[in-house]
C-alpha cells in the first residue's frame, strides 16, 4: 500500500500523538521535585513537560477527519445517487400525509383507537395508489428553440417547444414545465401516437434588463392529490440576454472623437503625420524629412518637425452606485447611455475601455459589451463616482477621451474632483442622466457636462459637445 494512503497518514498521526503523550508521561515520571520541577544537567531545576489537551484534541480531530473523510464521501455519493431521487418524488403535502399516517397508527396502537388505525390505512393506500401514477417510462423527444437568445428591452422574445413521441406505443396526456427565470410555464400534452409531434409557441416578456434562464424543459407525472411528483429533465437551460435599450448615435454625433490625423499632443517628434514646423538639420536626422524648397531658399538644410499623435482611445466610467441615482429608471438610463456610446466607438473601430466600481467590462465586440452591461447589478456602496474616476485614470492612462456617466445626485463638486484626476491633454465629458430634464450642455473648468433627460436626446447633446 502506498505511503500516501489515508490509512497510512492516519497511522502516522496516531504515532505522533502517542509519542507526544509518551514523552509527556516520561517527563512527569522523571520529576524529582514535588512542585513539578526536575533537575537539569547543571543541577538546576526546570519545569516538567505538561500535557496539552488542546493539542491532543486537535491531533485526534485531524486523525478522525482523515479516516472518516473517504467514508463520508462514499455515503454522500450514495445518498445523491440512490436515496435523494426517491425522496425528492414526495411533495410537501405527501410528507404531511405520511407523518399523519404514522402518528395515527401509533395513536391507534397506544390507545386502541380503531378510527385512527382506519385513517392511517387510508393514508397508506393513497400513497400506494399515487405510486401507480408516477411509475413507468416516458419516451419524449423535446427540442427547446429560442428564435433569438439576445434581445433588447421591449423586443419580443419568442420560442417554441417541439415534443415528439419516439416510442412505439401511445403516450398518455402529460404536462411539461418550462422554468422562465423565477416563474414556471406549464404546457399540457395530449395523448400522442407513435412519431406524433406536438409544438407549442411562447413569448417571454422583456420589460426590463436581465439575464433570464429558460429551461430546462421537464415532464411531470403526479397523482390527482399531488402527493407524489416525478420530474424528468429533457433539455439543457438556455440563457436569454435582455440587453439595455440603446440608440444609434451616427458618425456626426460622435464627431468629437475625431482622429483621422490623430489628436495632437505637446510632445514633438521627428516622424509622424501631424506637421508642426521647420527646424535646422541636425546630423542623424532622416533625409526623407528634408524640406528642399525651404533649403533652396535659405541655403541651409531644413527638416520638418512633427507633433506626436495618438489614436483616439475612448474610456467610459459608469457609476453603479445606486445612492447616486434618484430612481431605478434613472439607473437604467445611465446603463443605456454608456452602452450606446460604447457601441458607437466599437462600430468606428476605436479602442474602448468601460469601467465600473466592480471592475472592467468586456469590450472586444458589441455583443460582449452588451452582455456585460446586462449583467450589471447596482447596489449602494462606499465607492463613489470620484473613486471610479481615480481608478479609471490608473487603469487607462493612455485614454484620449473620457466619459463619466453618473446620476442626478452627483454634485458639481464631485464632477470637478473627478475631472481633476484625468491627466492633462485628455478630453473629459460627464453625462448626467436625469429623466425629464431638458438636454443641455455646461462647462465646469475643462469638464464638459451634458445633461440627458431622455435616451433619444443623447445624439443631440453629443452634437452640442462636438460643436
Amino acid at each position: 500500500m502506498s505511503s500516501s494512503t489515508p490509512l497510512n497518514r492516519a497511522a502516522d498521526s496516531l504515532k505522533r500523538a502517542a509519542s507526544s503523550l509518551g514523552g509527556a508521561v516520561r517527563g512527569l515520571r522523571g520529576s524529582a521535585d514535588p512542585s513539578g520541577n526536575r533537575p537539569d544537567r547543571g543541577g538546576r531545576t526546570s519545569k516538567a513537560s505538561k500535557l496539552h489537551p488542546a493539542s491532543l484534541w486537535a491531533e485526534a480531530a485531524g486523525t478522525a477527519g482523515e479516516v472518516l473523510l473517504p467514508a463520508w464521501r462514499a455515503v454522500r455519493k450514495a445518498w445523491l445517487t440512490y436515496a435523494w431521487p426517491v425522496l425528492a418524488v414526495v411533495s410537501l403535502l405527501g410528507w404531511v400525509v405520511l407523518a399523519a399516517a404514522i402518528g395515527l397508527w401509533w395513536a391507534g396502537q397506544a390507545w386502541g383507537w380503531q378510527e385512527a388505525k382506519s385513517a392511517a390505512l387510508v393514508a397508506f393506500l393513497l400513497f400506494v395508489l399515487a405510486i401507480a401514477f408516477i411509475i413507468g417510462r416516458s419516451a419524449y423527444g423535446v427540442v427547446l428553440d429560442l428564435a433569438r437568445t439576445r434581445v433588447a428591452v421591449g423586443d419580443d422574445a419568442v420560442g417554441s417547444i417541439a415534443v415528439s413521441n419516439v416510442s412505439t406505443r401511445p403516450l398518455l396526456p402529460a404536462a411539461l414545465e418550462l422554468p422562465v427565470g423565477a416563474n414556471t410555464a406549464i404546457f399540457h400534452l395530449p395523448r400522442m401516437k407513435p412519431a406524433q409531434v406536438h409544438e407549442d409557441l411562447f413569448t417571454i416578456p422583456t420589460a426590463r434588463r436581465a439575464v433570464i434562464v429558460v429551461g430546462p424543459v421537464r415532464s411531470v407525472r403526479a397523482d390527482p392529490l399531488h402527493l407524489l411528483r416525478r420530474r424528468v429533465l429533457w433539455t439543457e437551460p438556455v440563457d436569454l440576454f435582455v440587453h439595455p435599450r440603446t440608440v444609434s448615435l451616427g458618425s456626426s454625433a460622435a464627431g468629437f472623437i475625431r482622429d483621422l490625423e490623430g489628436m495632437p499632443t505637446t510632445e514633438l517628434s521627428s516622424a509622424d503625420v501631424s506637421f508642426h514646423a521647420l527646424r535646422d538639420y541636425v546630423p542623424g536626422d532622416d533625409r526623407r524629412h528634408i524640406h528642399w524648397k525651404t533649403t533652396a531658399r535659405t541655403n541651409k538644410l531644413m527638416v520638418r518637425q512633427f507633433e506626436e499623435t495618438r489614436r483616439a482611445h475612448l474610456a467610459i466610467a459608469l457609476s453603479i452606485n445606486t445612492d447616486e441615482y434618484d430612481s431605478e429608471a434613472e439607473f437604467e438610463m445611465a446603463i443605456s447611455v454608456a452602452a450606446s456610446i460604447g457601441r458607437q466607438a466599437i462600430r468606428e473601430q476605436r479602442d474602448l475601455d468601460v469601467l465600473t466600481q466592480k471592475g472592467p467590462l468586456r469590450c472586444e465586440t458589441g455583443r460582449n459589451l452588451l452582455d456585460d452591461t446586462t449583467r450589471i447589478v447596482g447596489a449602494p456602496m462606499r465607492k463613489t463616482a470620484v473613486d471610479l474616476a481615480r481608478n479609471l485614470a490608473d487603469a487607462v492612462p493612455n485614454a484620449s477621451v473620457v466619459f463619466f456617466v453618473v446620476g442626478s445626485h452627483v454634485t458639481a463638486t464631485q464632477l470637478r474632483t473627478s475631472a481633476a484626476s484625468v491627466p492633462p491633454g485628455v478630453r473629459s465629458l460627464a453625462v448626467r442622466v436625469q429623466p425629464g430634464a431638458a438636454a443641455s450642455r455646461a462647462n465646469i473648468a475643462d469638464l464638459t457636462v451634458l445633461t440627458v433627460g431622455d435616451l433619444d436626446d443623447l445624439a443631440i447633446v453629443l452634437r452640442k459637445a462636438a460643436a
